[in-house]
Parts: structure tokens; sequence; C-alpha cells
């Protein structure tokens, strides 16, 4: 099973993304991550600085690179709305 690391990881090279665009990612939902933190994620599991990525980062990266690719969306409701007058 891949861990939360794991498929930073995978994110991370699928996107060619820096550790400079990540952090900017986590920015985009109020997240701020250091950049020895994010390197400690990124490092072999058997390393003595290795730090296990939780639920919560890889959540609130998830939601930033949603934002980081396609935008801030308006509130859904607000624009159906919108359109029906």
């Amino acid at each position: 099973m891949l861990s939360n690391n794991d498929i930073l990881k995978k994110l991370r090279v699928a996107l060619s993304l820096r550790n400079e665009d990540i952090i900017e990612i986590l920015k985009l939902v109020d997240f701020d991550i250091t950049k020895g933190a994010l390197g400690d994620l990124f490092r072999n599991e058997d390393h003595p600085g290795f730090v296990e990525a939780g639920d919560q980062l890889l959540r609130n990266f998830l939601n930033g690179l949603i934002i980081y690719k396609r935008g801030k969306q308006d509130d859904p409701k607000i624009v159906e709305r919108d359109k029906e007058e």
C-alpha cells in the first residue's frame, strides 16, 4: 500500500513539481511548510530525518493542487443562481 509520502513523491514527479511549487501549492490553502520540512517528507524511510506525511498534509496538498491547476472557483451555488437570472 502506498503511503502519503509515496503519493506526494509520485505526484511531484508526474507533474514535474519543484519544492518551491509544492510550497506555493500549500500556501494556496493557507498551509505553511518550510523547505527543510518538505525535504524531510521526501527522504528514504530508513533515513533518520524521515518524517511521515499525515493525512492533513496530503489533503491540503490535493486541495491546493486543484486551485493551482484550475484557479479559484466561485461558489457553485452562486454561479448557478447567476446563470438563472
